[in-house]
């Protein structure tokens, strides 16, 4: 099946949105192809607030609606103890409430950016999507992560070379409780980063200790601006380090 085929057999569709690469390339699939599709678009603590601009920009951009639901995903314990299976319990929470806006909007088929490159099996937020019954055109039609890419520059989306990005509950290790201070402080760490150039990197905290990963090509950069970057960041955590292994 292709993307064609599969909106003429679901026309009418609402679309979990992030902003990300994925995302963003099927709901521009989905203004050219589906009859009526909207976008929906979950705030959370997990969230930085680029990813947030860069959704409006390209609903904006594409002529769709976006619809913004705000969502404290850590007033769940489930999700703030942070088990090895949070994002199950995430997942759940955000798509049951994505669902049941797009039903009061009419929609009863909801899509999500998930590709066929992304292993199921190392992805428990999946399973949450499977009980649900969130459909997955992308994955259904087998297009990788590096086709995605190549189809959102020939249709001229910004997003097509934007990094890989997972949300801020990630850089914190399963079993250590998250709470706003220390996702926020990993939301300024990387947003300083990112002004300073750096992309493709993360900077992933234990019990308040940062610790800086980057690609290759940017440990020399990283090496000459380390001075200045400690300084920055040295109010945020305990102690800043670089790991050795890269991304």
């Amino acid at each position: 099946m292709i993307l064609k085929e599969f909106f003429e057999i679901n026309p009418s569709v609402a679309i979990a949105f992030s902003g990300g690469v994925d995302s963003a390339f099927l709901l521009y699939a989905a203004k050219k192809y589906a009859l009526k599709c909207k976008a929906y678009y979950v705030k959370t603590e997990f969230q930085p607030e680029f990813e947030f601009a860069d959704a409006k920009k390209l609903a904006e951009s594409l002529g769709i609606e976006m619809r913004v639901i705000e969502k404290e995903v850590l007033a769940d314990s489930r999700v703030a103890q942070n088990p090895v299976d949070r994002c199950y319990f995430c997942k759940k929470l955000i798509f049951s409430e994505i669902r049941t806006r797009a039903a009061e909007d009419g929609f009863t088929v909801l899509l999500d950016g998930t590709n066929a490159s992304d292993d199921a099996d190392d992805r428990p937020g999946m399973k949450a999507l499977s009980e649900l019954e969130v459909r997955s055109p992308l994955r259904e039609c087998g297009l990788t992560k590096p086709e995605i890419r190549k189809l959102s520059q020939e249709a001229g989306l910004f997003t097509w070379n934007k990094p890989a990005y997972a949300c801020l509950a990630t850089r914190i290790p399963p079993n250590e409780p998250i709470n706003r201070e220390k996702l926020k402080n990993i939301e300024k760490a990387e947003d300083y980063l990112f002004s300073k150039g750096y992309m493709d990197f993360r900077v992933r905290t234990v019990n308040g200790h940062a610790r800086i990963e980057v690609v290759d090509d940017q440990w020399m950069k990283l090496a000459e601006e380390r001075n200045v970057i400690y300084e920055e960041l040295k109010g945020l955590f305990k102690t800043v380090s670089l790991s050795l292994k890269t991304r």
